[in-house]
């Protein structure tokens, strides 16, 4: 995944435009039976139909994003701007994901993407600028802050361990990277 933190010209948060490359073989079984085009690629209507239902789909997940602002969670928008790119090997996600109501940055605004229940796992890229901001107000940082190598899974979690207390229902926030939002 990469990601863009959103600001309006008055320097307020306003959301975060997400992008997700899924694995190449999620991408072949979701695109398993659709029809293409005589040279072999998926039409972008057909590609914006499936958009519009893994996009409904997703809403009661939350969109896999969580933005909080001084430990408060923030309430999401709609998402607008989504569709898919399909170039015959990976399926990549667009999506823009508002706040309900854009504001000020506070001392620390952080963004977390992650399937709570681990099902799906999300990482970052190993570049050198995962995370952009090219319309934050200046003196604005951030950093991304990657999972500890060692609570990263090195076996097969079982379903016990999913369904154990200790696991919960937010399992996947201790293996989720964080967006951590600074501005003066």
């Amino acid at each position: 995944m990469t990601a863009e933190l959103l600001f309006a010209p008055d320097g307020k948060v306003t959301g975060v435009a997400n992008t997700w490359s899924f694995d190449e073989g999620y991408s072949a079984y979701a695109v398993q039976g659709i029809p293409t085009k005589p040279d072999g690629t998926i039409g972008r209507e057909t590609l914006d139909v499936l958009a519009k239902s893994n996009t409904d789909a997703l809403d009661e997940f939350g969109y896999f994003t969580v933005i909080r602002a001084d430990g408060r969670k923030l309430p999401l928008g709609a998402p607008k701007d989504y569709w898919l790119d399909y170039d015959g090997h990976v399926m990549t996600y667009h999506m823009t994901l508002p706040l309900k109501e854009s504001i000020k940055p506070a001392k620390v605004t952080m963004f977390e993407i992650y399937d709570p229940t681990y099902f799906v796992s999300f990482a970052f890229p190993d570049i050198d600028k995962p995370v952009t901001m090219p319309s934050a107000p200046k003196g604005c940082a951030l950093t991304v802050a990657r999972p500890k190598q060692d609570a990263q899974p090195t076996q097969t979690l079982s379903e016990a361990f999913f369904n154990s207390t200790a696991a919960g229902s937010d399992v996947g926030a201790q293996f989720s990277s964080r967006i951590v939002l600074a501005c003066p």
